[in-house]
């Protein structure tokens, strides 16, 4: 079984393929944390140790045993009210607003499959992946204040074929009055030992998930997002690796916040070299009241333990997100070959350009057309027209399902983008309700990118929006939906909520509600989300969007530092990316047209351009690489996927798909540097079968895998910059 209980001293251990994590509820009733790495058998409790500390406060019931206190003691769920100083995961405030809280155990029960979350995504295990679900199980922990008649239900869910662990917290009002959550947080992993580095994903628009690793000093090192979405800045994501963990090497934790919001994590060393690591909900403008028989759910924490570096962290994550959060017809079949029309002509399209980009699509061998901002309301430029959403008939020329037959019948499918959380001022719906914008009373509102965010809180709100895209998703065949979302959230204010202190938690409800009702209604639809690229690149999302636009940014060598970060957590299935013209459009770069697809390949694949301005030449190349995407579509998407180079390090970037039955690898190697009298750069490729021998496809030349994966493989120093390489091996 993957969970076991020592009924006499309540010892709890949840086993994975390869790792064990365990605690136990102590004499005076508090759930201690033991133990969490590589699977083992036993009771861990010889790791705690009980000193006389200082200034450290003790348990009433301890009475003179000063050498008892949770100020160092390793906690599952610690609290503010304990006499824990360090950082906590639940900070809760009475009717008068006094902050305390006192949660000591009161039962627990297993249950078959993993829980799921009312109104939130979670990792699941159903029929359409039993294999990789089989043994999960879930473990609940009931912990209670009697003063505050609070109760606290601690979902545990362990999936242990991909040595995953979920967390969730059910905080549960059975009093008669009030209290107000101020801090809520998901999970909490104590260490009492280890020197350890921080490994987190930081950014900025058109350059985010850059990875940085530093070593973990004493003090508070805190990442978060306070701006409604996880963000560009920082993804809701922390690795905690030994201080000379490699790809290949070393103990390696990971935690992941599958919640599309603003979120907190932080990374403590205290006085006693204890390390805690702690992920969230940001509790900055929250205070979310709960009154009687009333309850509130944290978003799920995704976590897995890597006793052999970091490259087997990455591929438990990835292969979780995959096959146990992404859903749906799309979450195993590839993806269609896209061409949007965004950077081939922006807002001055017509029906008749439209279909004119369809014929160069078709011609190329791409099998989608998709339809970027600009066909609905007054929407001819970014300062009107959001809310609106109408088929704007006269700009495209006829009906949009006239529009969607002839580019069918050219041969291809058709998407649409849409942007249902915001409004401008310059519309037809916020000139009928003003009130479903979020503004402060009395003083003129924040605007970003000219325009406001609809206020998803409310119910009535999201309703009428949902009415109106799926209005426009029942007019013509629509088969693939780009969801954006273009502007941070700021002042934060609900002209129909009672408390503002929930608005910001309530309003992520609110869009996975709209995105699950599309999952549901429209279960051919393929969604990709965006948020000015990659500003909502989180394992929420990919819950309802299997894909997601991973940058605005499509340079292709800036693109290999971000796709380079996104995949510590996050599979090449789920990265948006597409081939743009030259030179970049964020850039100003030049980069040859086949290092641009060797990027764009290790995610969904598409086409950002005018296929009017290519020439036969470059045509004839993009057909190709239609045709060779399709011919690795498979294994580029459901591969092993090995970062061999770090781009922001090395002079090359360089990455491996490698199928799991050792049959296969496909390695990608861009130049980024090139100097004169150059050094030579191999390529050390990971994973293959030892003692066997692999195969180059195109060249036909046999190499011993012992030598591939030791040596390397040499890349050629050939003349200009950033060249690229690609190198399909098969196993001889």
């Amino acid at each position: 079984m993957s969970i076991q209980i020592r009924e006499e001293t309540l010892l709890f251990t949840l086993n994975t393929k390869r790792t064990s994590y365990q605690m136990h509820v102590d004499r005076y009733g508090y759930l201690l944390h033991q133990y969490y790495g590589r699977k083992t058998e036993g009771d861990m409790h010889f790791l705690l140790t009980f000193r006389d500390r200082g200034f450290s406060g003790n348990p009433y019931e301890a009475e003179g045993d000063r050498t008892y206190s949770m100020d160092y003691l390793p906690q599952e769920f610690p609290y503010l009210g304990n006499g824990d100083y360090r950082r906590v995961l639940l900070k809760v405030a009475d009717e008068s607003g006094t902050i305390d809280c006192d949660l000591r155990y009161d039962s627990y029960r297993v249950e078959d499959g993993l829980f799921s979350i009312p109104g939130l995504p979670a990792v699941y295990a159903d029929e359409t992946n039993r294999k990789t679900g089989e043994g999960a199980q879930t473990l609940i922990i009931t912990l209670k204040d009697d003063l505050l008649k609070l109760e606290a239900d601690l979902y545990y869910g362990v999936l242990p074929k991909l040595d995953i662990i979920t967390r969730a917290a059910c905080i549960r009002n059975c009093g008669e009055t009030s209290f107000t959550l101020e801090k809520a947080q998901s999970a909490c992993l104590d260490f009492v030992t280890g020197d350890y580095d921080a490994v987190t994903f930081y950014g900025r628009h058109c350059m985010e998930r850059n990875m940085q690793r530093c070593n973990v000093g004493h003090g508070t090192m805190t990442i978060g997002s306070t701006r409604g979405t996880s963000s560009h800045q920082y993804n809701p994501s922390i690795l905690l690796v030994d201080h000379m963990a490699t790809e290949d090497y070393g103990n390696c934790y990971g935690m992941s916040l599958a919640y599309s919001g603003g979120f907190k994590g932080e990374i403590e060393k205290d006085q006693y070299n204890n390390i805690r690591v702690l992920l969230g909900l940001h509790d900055e403008l929250l205070a979310y009241p709960l009154g009687a028989g009333q309850e509130f759910w944290t978003p799920e924490a995704v976590m897995s333990y890597s006793s052999k570096g970091m490259a087997r962290l990455s591929q438990n994550f990835q292969r979780c997100v995959r096959m146990h959060i992404c859903r749906g017809k799309w979450r195993d079949l590839p993806r269609p070959v896209v061409l949007n029309s965004w950077e081939a002509c922006y807002f001055d399209f017509d029906g008749d350009k439209l279909v004119d980009l369809a014929r160069g699509a078709k011609d190329l061998g791409a099998e989608m057309l998709v339809m970027d901002d600009g066909w609905f309301g007054e929407r001819n430029d970014d300062y009107r027209g959001l809310g609106d959403w109408s088929v704007n008939e006269k700009k495209l020329g006829r009906p949009l399902k006239d529009l969607v037959r002839e580019i069918n019948d050219i041969g291809l499918k058709f998407g649409i983008w849409v942007e249902p959380e915001m409004v401008n001022e310059d519309s037809d719906l916020y000139r009928a309700h003003p009130d479903w914008a979020m503004t402060i009373p009395g003083r003129h509102p924040v605007l970003g990118r000219n325009q406001l965010i609809l206020d998803f809180s409310r119910k009535e709100v999201v309703d009428a929006i949902y009415d109106a895209v799926s209005t426009v998703l029942d007019s013509a065949n629509i088969e693939y939906l780009k969801w954006d979302f273009n502007r941070s959230i700021f002042n934060v204010y609900s002209h129909g909520s009672l408390s503002q202190g929930q608005v910001l938690y309530n309003y992520v409800l609110g869009l996975y509600d709209f995105l699950e009702r599309l999952n549901r209604n429209y279960p051919d639809l393929l969604i990709e989300g965006c948020s000015g690229g990659g500003g909502r690149f989180d394992m929420g999302m990919l819950y309802y969007t299997p894909q997601i636009w991973c940058s605005d940014n499509t340079d292709a060598i800036d693109r290999t530092r971000i796709q380079y970060g996104t995949s510590f957590l996050y599979p090449v299935s789920s990265m948006g990316a597409h081939v743009s013209a030259v030179p970049n459009e964020q850039t100003g770069r030049v980069v040859s047209l086949k290092t641009r697809a060797a990027v764009a390949m290790s995610g969904t694949f598409g086409y950002e351009l005018d296929p009017s301005r290519l020439s036969d030449a470059e045509k004839e190349e993009i057909r190709q690489q239609v045709r060779d995407f399709h011919q690795y579509a498979d294994l580029i998407q459901h591969g092993l996927y090995y970062r061999l180079s770090n781009p922001a390090q090395d002079e090359i970037a360089a990455w491996e798909m490698f199928a799991e039955d050792a049959s296969q690898a496909l390695v990608f190697v861009v130049c980024l540097a090139s100097h004169g009298n150059m050094t030579v750069n191999y390529v050390r490729l990971r994973g293959l079968k030892k003692d066997r021998f692999y195969k180059d496809e195109e060249s036909g030349t046999v190499y011993p895998a012992n030598a591939l994966m030791q040596i390397g493989l040499p890349v050629p120093a050939e003349m200009g910059e950033y060249n690229s390489y690609r190198w399909h091996f098969t196993i001889v």
